[in-house]
């Protein structure tokens, strides 16, 4: 009898056509459903009769290098993106998260205008994040699959900027995914949670 798989792919938030129109339903489709999977699929495979097969996705993150952190850090990545969006996402953070905000960036505009600079010219696939580093907020970009635990800072919440996705959607244009994703998907109670937990 096999052990059971280190990974799964955790169910989305919401469904897939829910984030529609700022993203459709195919791109999620195909972003969950293949890219998510896959990963997920590539590090069981390269675990499987392993020391590391059943370690905790955790500890595979801050652990590994080359291909099996490439798919494990994808996993959660993906995991943590899909929970920074909310079909009635966007708008403003209220509460202690806004003031930190403020403190960090100037103005919640000033946040905006940093975090979208960032994912726009960010080249190249990556990430870019709101994360805590120490008392303070910052934007922060990743390339491929990096990801801020590897450099002593708290993820808040991130946007995806490899192509897969929002190609379908905007095709070269990810300037409008950018605006769009702030405007109207941005999941400012998950930030607000990540912030209050540490």
């Amino acid at each position: 009898m096999s052990n059971p798989a280190t990974v799964h792919l955790p169910p989305l938030p919401y469904p897939e056509d829910a984030l529609a129109p700022h993203i459709s339903a195919d791109t999620v489709a195909l972003h969950y459903g293949k890219h998510h999977a896959g990963y997920v699929a590539n590090v069981n495979r390269l675990v499987a009769g392993t020391p590391r097969e059943g370690a905790p996705l955790e500890d595979l993150i801050v652990t590994t290098t080359g291909g099996l952190f490439n798919n494990s850090a994808q996993v959660w990545n993906h995991t943590f993106y899909w929970r920074s969006m909310h079909p009635e996402g966007g708008g403003d953070p209220g509460g202690h998260l806004r003031a930190a905000i403020e403190d960090g960036f100037g103005s919640v505009d000033g946040f905006r205008k940093q975090f979208a600079d960032a994912a726009c010219g960010h080249f190249g696939s990556g990430w870019v994040w709101l994360v805590a580093g120490g008392d303070d907020l910052e934007v922060m970009a990743t390339a491929n699959a990096d990801l801020p635990q590897r450099h002593d800072r708290t993820p808040l919440l991130t946007i995806d900027v490899w192509e897969h996705a929002y190609y379908l959607d905007y095709r070269n244009a990810r300037p409008a995914y950018v605006d769009r994703w702030i405007d109207n998907l941005v999941n400012w109670d998950f930030a607000a949670a990540n912030l209050a937990a540490l």
